[in-house]
C-alpha cells in the first residue's frame, strides 16, 4: 500500500509518502527541493555519482513511520545539503524546515535579480 498526504510545518506544507513493501516500509517526505527518508537512501551514492545534482536530503534510520521521521536524528546527509545548514543529528523536521527557508531565500534571490533586470 502508498500512502500520501500532507503534513504541515510551521505554516508550510511538505508531502509524506509511506510505502509498504515485503518485510519493510518506506518513509519519506518532501518538499520542492529537499527530501528525509528512512534507512534505505544511500547517501553515498547521492554525494559520489549524483553529486552534480545538489541533492538536499537526509537519511534517519529505525524509522517507521512519519512521525517517527520528524522526530529521529538524521544519521546521514548529502554535501549539499550541509552547505545550507543541515546536519547528522538534526531532528527530521528541522532539516525539512531548513530546506523550505533555503528554499523560501532562493526564491526571493531570484525574484530580486530578475526584477533589477527589468
Amino acid at each position: 500500500m502508498v500512502t500520501i498526504s500532507p503534513i504541515t510545518l510551521s505554516g508550510t506544507t511538505f508531502i509524506a509518502v509511506t510505502v509498504d513493501l515485503p518485510k519493510t516500509r518506506l518513509v519519506t517526505i518532501q518538499n520542492e527541493v529537499g527530501y528525509i527518508m528512512c534507512g534505505a537512501l544511500d547517501v553515498e551514492l547521492l554525494n559520489t555519482k549524483l553529486n552534480d545534482r545538489k541533492i538536499l536530503a537526509g537519511r534517519a534510520v529505525g524509522v517507521r513511520t512519519v512521525e517517527d521521521l520528524l522526530s529521529a536524528p538524521l544519521e546521514a546527509v548529502t554535501d549539499h545539503a550541509r552547505t545550507i545548514g543541515v546536519t547528522p543529528g538534526m531532528k527530521g523536521e528541522d532539516a525539512l524546515l531548513t530546506f523550505a527557508a533555503h528554499h523560501a531565500k532562493t526564491r526571493c534571490d531570484t525574484q530580486s535579480t530578475s526584477s533589477r533586470a527589468t
